[in-house]
């Protein structure tokens, strides 16, 4: 396996100060994984890319409930301060929920030898899911990192991540904990 690590829409605009969405305190509970795994994989040689929501004024997806929020070139587009970066580290912007529609992640990914996207972050019904099943279509396999992902619920992500331990996408897709992944990963 060579591995990417995806850390999905990890933003100051859901988890920064003074935010209080109902996912920000499950999206603030996944940092220390999250920035054990972005660790473990630099450690591997393994790219870390933060895809990010980058939204333009008056986009079609605030035409729904969402509320308009990470606005390309505000500081609230960026990755949230509590993640640990490094200056080799991919930004990803990204205008809708999978990492991969309309950018170039793919073509990033497979220059660097990546077969399979390792997806953390927020939130797991949306983002994180759309973007594990995106690596799939693009015949990556995909790992969504169970207790490095959140929802705006407990019982939402855990609903998702049922779904999804047992499907016919075994093994292209799988659900596995952050300790898992390291100890088959070794």
């Amino acid at each position: 396996m060579r591995g990417a690590l995806v850390v999905v829409d990890m933003l100051e605009d859901s988890l920064g100060e003074g935010r209080s969405s109902a996912i920000t305190p499950h999206g603030r509970a996944i940092v220390p994984c999250v920035n054990e795994l972005g660790h473990w994989a630099r450690g591997r040689g393994w790219p870390v890319v933060f895809a990010c929501d980058s939204f333009l004024p008056g986009d079609f997806i605030f035409r729904g409930k969402l509320k308009p929020c990470s606005l390309r070139g505000t500081p609230g587009a960026e990755p949230y301060a509590g993640l640990e970066r490094r200056p080799d580290d991919l930004v990803v912007p990204k205008r809708r929920f999978s990492a991969f529609f309309k950018t170039d992640l793919d073509q990033t990914l497979r220059s660097w030898q990546v077969d399979t996207a390792i997806v953390c972050g927020i939130s797991t019904p949306v983002c994180v899911l759309a973007t594990a099943l995106d690596a799939v279509s693009h015949d990556l396999r995909a790992v969504i990192v169970a207790d490095a992902t959140a929802a705006a619920s407990p019982e939402a992500h855990a609903a998702v991540l049922g779904l999804y331990r047992d499907t016919p996408l075994f093994p292209l897709l799988r659900v596995m904990t952050a300790r898992e992944l390291r100890e088959e990963a070794t």
